[in-house]
């Protein structure tokens, strides 16, 4: 993943932080980062796999699952 910058370190763990009986470190907020962008990643893929499974191909059939 790319580098993240440290304001958006910041940022993240003033937002998680009260969900937390921890204090969240930079380390704490890349991660959560990068299992956001994970997350929603998955969410586009299934996303697009049922638009094309619901998109009709030239024949006029339906594309597999």
């Amino acid at each position: 993943m790319a580098t993240i910058d440290a304001d958006f370190l910041d940022r993240t763990i003033a937002v998680w932080q009260p969900l937390s009986p921890k204090p969240l470190t930079r380390e704490d907020a890349r991660e959560i980062i990068e299992n956001a962008v994970g997350f929603y990643g998955t969410l586009i893929r299934w996303a697009l796999e049922a638009q094309a499974a619901d998109t009709p191909t030239t024949n006029g059939t339906r594309h597999a699952a």
